[in-house]
């Protein structure tokens, strides 16, 4: 739902609880803003190793090269030729860093993947043309996409319609928009069953107990705000399992190295060389979308970690020194006092 997180205003919070308490989850790592530190490989080695004087001057040799040199290397090498010409630089660096590693003492021979399966959710939220500061905004859509980050495949999806209940009646802006009907948010359920669904469905494939995983997003908004307002209108402790996210609009400027303005989920998929499929604004389709993005970072060598969590009910910047850890088993929502 990226023009609402891009222009909604942030809702009015209820009062501080003993939950508040317990999604201060970065208490033991600082949360402190870090988006321009590039994420450090897990194998640091010896960097007086001569294999890092190589990666260096594969690197030079590449950042002199035109789009069409560009483009003929990634063919000879049979990488995907698509995409804008830094995404084809750094392609073939990461291409060159893992071939070298992988014939050097200074590596293991293996890439990390730190989660076994990465979900991705972009929900869909009630709206208006133009929010005022106050307006509650509601899930209405829930989906989740999972990937298998060893076949570097989407494996599965999830997606489930909710009934809002402040405001039950959906803008004329609102459908337009989303593409969903009036007539299936009031056949829909409550934002408590479809949770419970959604946990179920999680439990289904292990995560948390057999295999490590965790969620990404398409910015701030999606557990930052939507899923923080939306447990406390249905009267849900926050889902611990929700309380740490990658963002991948962070990934993707610091992997990628280019601006905020060159993060949004468009500009995104053009820049890699890729279109949107679906429609625009329907939450299963962005999180399909926003998939492709991610398969395609790690693909070019991007090592995807949570970069976000919820802290004292605000996103905030988890720091590369964090621990790499999963998400917890998902559980049944629990109702607050």
């Amino acid at each position: 739902m990226e023009s609402q997180k891009k222009s909604g205003q942030p809702a009015n919070e209820t009062s501080t609880s003993e939950e508040d308490k317990e999604e201060q989850c970065c208490a033991n790592t600082s949360c402190e803003e870090n988006e321009k530190q590039e994420p450090s490989s897990p194998k640091q080695g010896d960097f007086s190793d001569p294999v890092y004087k190589e990666i260096a001057m594969a690197n030079g040799t590449i950042n002199r090269m035109n789009r069409d040199q560009l483009c003929a290397k990634c063919a000879e090498l049979k990488l995907d030729t698509r995409g804008v010409k830094d995404v084809l630089k750094k392609r073939l660096k990461s291409y060159y860093k893992r071939q070298k590693l992988m014939h050097s003492a200074a590596a293991n021979g293996n890439i990390d993947v730190y989660f076994d399966y990465i979900c991705v959710v972009d929900y869909e939220a009630t709206c208006e043309e133009n929010n005022t500061p106050d307006y509650l905004h509601e899930i209405i859509e829930f989906p989740m996409v999972l990937i298998d980050t060893h076949t570097l495949e989407i494996v599965d999806s999830f997606q489930e319609y909710v009934k809002p209940v402040v405001n039950p009646q959906l803008s004329e802006f609102c459908v337009k928009l989303t593409g969903i009907t009036q007539k299936t948010v009031d056949e829909a359920e409550t934002f408590h069953q479809v949770l419970k669904r959604a946990v179920s469905w999680l439990q289904k494939k292990e995560l948390g107990t057999k295999y490590k995983y965790t969620f990404l997003t398409d910015g701030s908004w999606d557990m930052g705000k939507f899923l923080h307002t939306q447990c406390k209108l249905s009267c849900i402790r926050y889902p611990p399992f929700a309380r740490k996210w990658i963002n991948i609009r962070k990934s993707y400027g610091n992997f990628y190295k280019v601006p905020r303005t060159q993060t949004k989920l468009i500009c995104m998929l053009e820049n890699l060389g890729m279109q949107y499929d679906g429609r625009p604004h329907c939450g299963l389709d962005d999180s399909r979308n926003i998939a492709r993005i991610a398969i395609h970072m790690l693909k070019d060598g991007c090592e995807l970690r949570v970069n976000e969590c919820l802290h004292s009910g605000e996103p905030r910047s988890v720091p590369i020194s964090a621990p790499i850890e999963g998400a917890p088993a998902p559980q049944t929502p629990k109702k607050r006092n």
